[in-house]
C-alpha cells in the first residue's frame, strides 16, 4: 500500500484498547511515514492512562513509525462549543509534542486525522488535515470501549493480547504444603470454563518451583546414583530469583492468551516466602512487592487446619506448615494485599473460592463513566 500522508494522527480514550483501535492506528501506519496516537485519558476513569499508553505500546511494538503518548484530558465534551474544541485541541497538539520528545523525532505537521467517529471532519480541520474516516458504521468492527466496559467477557474476542493480560483477573492459590491449594486450583478452573463463551479460555497458570525442584532432584540422583536425602541439596538466591521470573513470565503468556479469569497455582510473590523458608530471614530478602506485580490480583489463602499433611516424596516436611502460614498471613497483611482465608473441607473452601471471585469480578469490572 502506498505512503500517501507524511504525518498522520490518532485519538481517543482507548478506554480500554480493542482490535477496532489497532486496526484505526494500523492502517494509519500503512499510509502514514510517521503516526502519533494521542490518548486522553480523565483522572476519575477506572483505567488509568500509564496503563492505557503502554499496553497500545506493547500492542504496537512492531510498528516502529507509531509513537503513542498520553495526555490527561478532564475537560467537557461539547461539540457545539468552540472553545472546548480549541481546549481538546491544544491537549491534542501537546500530546504530539510529547510523543516527539519521546521517540526523538523531528516535528512534522500532522496532514492527516484518522478516526472512526462523526467528530473527524471538525477536528481535520482544525488541524488543517486530510480526513480519513474508517469503518464508521463498525461494520468491520462491531466493537466500541463503551461495549467493553458494559461487560468485558462478552466482548472478549475484540481485546488484542495485551488489554487481556490487563483486564483478566488474577486468582492466586496461596498456602503451606498439602494445603489443596493445586487441587482447588485445578477445580476452580474446570468450574469457570464450563460457562462457555470466553470463560472456556480460562487458563491455570501451575507452579513452576516445583517442576524445578523435580528436575533438580532428577539431576542430583543421576550425579549420585541414589536417591538423594533432602539435606543434600542446598539452595542459592539465584535460583528463587530465577523461579520467580520464569513463574512470572508463564502467568503473564497466560493471561495474555486466555480467559477473563487467569487462576495461579502460586506467584511471584509467594516464591519469595519459599525464599525465606530456605535461605532463612537473614538472607536479604527477595523483594517482590505484590502490588508492583502485572494485572489485578487477588489471594486466596488455604488454611492448614482440616487439611491433613500428605508426604508425596518431595514435600518439605509437616512440621513447618504453621510457620509457612503465619509468614503468609503476616507478609499479605504487610503488603496490604487483597487477600481472603480458605478454611474448612475443600467442598466448602471451592464454595467460598468461587463466591469471593464473582465478588472480585463484579468490583474490578466496575468501569467509571467517562467525563459526558
Amino acid at each position: 500500500m502506498s505512503v500517501r500522508y507524511q504525518h498522520g494522527l490518532v485519538i481517543g480514550k482507548f478506554y480500554p484498547p480493542h482490535l477496532g483501535h489497532l486496526y484505526l492506528i494500523q492502517t494509519a501506519a500503512r499510509h502514514c511515514r510517521q503516526v502519533t496516537v494521542v490518548v486522553m485519558a480523565a483522572d476519575r476513569e477506572s483505567i488509568s492512562l500509564r496503563q492505557r499508553v503502554s499496553w497500545l505500546r506493547e500492542s504496537l511494538s512492531e510498528w516502529p513509525q507509531v509513537a503513542v503518548s498520553g495526555v490527561v484530558d478532564n475537560l467537557p465534551v461539547d461539540y457545539h462549543s468552540d472553545k472546548i474544541w480549541s481546549q481538546q485541541v491544544a491537549l491534542m497538539r501537546a500530546g504530539v509534542a510529547l510523543a516527539d520528545a519521546e521517540v526523538g523525532r523531528t516535528p512534522a505537521k500532522v496532514d492527516a486525522v484518522f478516526s472512526c467517529e462523526h467528530y473527524g471532519a471538525e477536528l481535520a480541520r482544525r488541524f488543517e488535515a486530510a480526513d480519513v474516516r474508517l469503518d464508521g458504521e463498525r461494520h468491520l468492527y462491531p466493537i466500541s470501549g463503551t461495549a467493553v466496559r458494559g461487560d468485558p467477557a462478552a466482548y472478549w474476542e475484540w481485546l488484542p493480547a495485551t488489554t487481556r493480560a490487563g483486564l483478566a483477573l488474577r486468582v492466586v492459590l496461596i498456602g503451606a504444603e498439602s494445603t489443596g491449594k493445586t487441587t482447588l486450583a485445578r477445580q476452580l478452573t474446570k468450574h469457570f470454563r464450563s460457562r462457555g463463551g470466553a470463560w472456556a479460555a480460562s487458563r491455570m497458570v501451575a507452579e513452576y518451583g516445583r517442576e524445578y525442584w523435580v528436575n533438580r532432584l532428577a539431576l542430583a540422583r543421576a550425579e549420585l546414583g541414589r536417591e538423594p536425602a533432602f539435606s543434600e541439596i542446598s539452595w542459592d538466591a539465584s535460583e528463587f530469583v530465577h523461579i520467580a521470573h520464569e513463574q512470572n513470565r508463564r502467568e503473564q503468556q497466560a493471561a495474555r492468551e486466555g480467559g477473563p479469569l487467569l487462576l495461579c497455582d502460586t506467584d511471584a510473590f509467594a516464591t519469595s516466602i519459599w525464599h525465606e523458608r530456605y535461605l532463612g530471614l537473614e538472607e536479604p530478602p527477595l523483594d517482590i512487592n505484590p502490588a508492583k506485580l502485572p494485572g489485578r490480583r487477588c489471594y486466596l489463602l488455604c488454611d492448614v487446619a482440616g487439611t491433613p499433611f500428605v508426604q508425596d516424596g518431595w514435600r518439605d516436611g509437616e512440621a513447618i506448615r504453621d510457620w509457612m502460614q503465619g509468614r503468609f498471613l503476616a507478609r499479605l497483611e504487610q503488603a496490604h494485599c487483597n487477600a481472603f482465608l480458605l478454611d474448612g473441607p475443600l467442598s466448602l473452601r471451592l464454595e467460598q473460592a468461587i463466591n469471593l471471585i464473582e465478588a472480585e469480578l463484579t468490583a474490578y469490572w466496575r468501569f467509571a463513566a467517562p467525563p459526558g
